[in-house]
């Protein structure tokens, strides 16, 4: 029975996962699956026919040490998916330059390594009167992402050029319309699209995760926002087993991408009854076209 490795985290406590649900579709087309966390030392990777990047969300934390074993997967001669040249080219979030020189619309960016206090407070009369998102450029599930504004203390503005300094980050307008209307994901596997969700965030906050309290719907995305997560898919420099874009709207109803998610997306298989079936199958799939 060929074996699978679906690539996790040593702790998913607090985190929402639905991988699990495409295990018995698997298991009935004769596919073993084991669930193996990313920290795990001396894991002979061999006895993997395919080792899947699933849910390893703390990757951000270490990502020299996370590529370093995603790179010994490679070694060992076992097939990755994500392959590993696509997860370099979408760990660095600078891979929303090359999208937007390929025609995809993104959010309008600002790249920086560092900031002060000095130009945060600059920033603010810049992006009035919604204010602005601050991030990393390497980072995962809304860790150190933060909203300023004219209303944003001193102490905050202190905290963040303390966690930014000589860091590289993105700052993005604050976007209402993921508060009022929402976030899309559109889900594709093999290149295929398979199903997609709208997540709003909690009340009071901006972050759309269900870790951070944030609520999923299942949907038909509107044409507009599917043609856009199309071209997106379309500009991956690359084969994928699975993607996830991102959609928003600007203020004048534009959509554009905020995210294209290739290492380690949530599927959220639970919310389209044909998704764990389709993302089995893709797997299924990838696995005969290896050997």
């Amino acid at each position: 029975m060929p074996a699978v490795a679906f690539l996790t985290m040593e702790d998913m406590s607090g985190f929402f996962a639905y991988d699990h649900l495409a295990i018995p579709c698997l298991a009935e087309m004769g596919i073993d699956v084991v669930m193996v966390p990313w920290q795990t030392k001396n894991v002979d990777w061999r006895q993997y026919d395919m080792v899947v990047i699933r849910s390893p969300w703390d990757y951000q934390q270490s990502p020299s040490e996370f590529l370093q074993v995603l790179e010994n997967i490679v070694a060992s001669g076992t097939r990755l998916q994500n392959s590993l040249d696509v997860v370099r080219w979408n760990i660095h979030k600078s891979y929303l330059r090359d999208l937007e020189k390929q025609q995809t619309p993104i959010v309008p960016t600002i790249w920086s390594t560092g900031v002060s206090v000095s130009r945060l407070k600059e920033f603010i009369p810049q992006f009035e009167p919604d204010g602005f998102v601050i991030k990393p450029a390497i980072g995962a599930n809304a860790d150190d992402t933060f909203h300023l504004d004219s209303n944003s203390s001193n102490d905050l503005l202190l905290k963040i050029a303390g966690l930014f300094q000589n860091r590289e980050l993105m700052i993005q307008p604050f976007l209402k319309s993921i508060v009022t209307l929402g976030e899309y994901s559109l889900f594709y596997f093999d290149s295929q699209y398979s199903h997609a969700i709208l997540k709003r965030p909690a009340s009071g906050d901006f972050r759309v995760q269900e870790e951070h309290g944030g609520t999923i719907e299942s949907v038909t995305p509107p044409q507009d926002i599917e043609q856009v997560a199309k071209h997106a898919i379309a500009a991956i420099p690359g084969k994928t087993l699975y993607a996830r874009a991102d959609v928003v709207r600007l203020s004048d109803q534009t959509p554009v991408v905020i995210e294209l998610e290739l290492i380690e997306p949530s599927l959220y298989l639970a919310h389209a009854t044909t998704a764990p079936q389709h993302f089995a199958t893709a797997i299924v799939n990838a696995l005969h076209s290896y050997y």
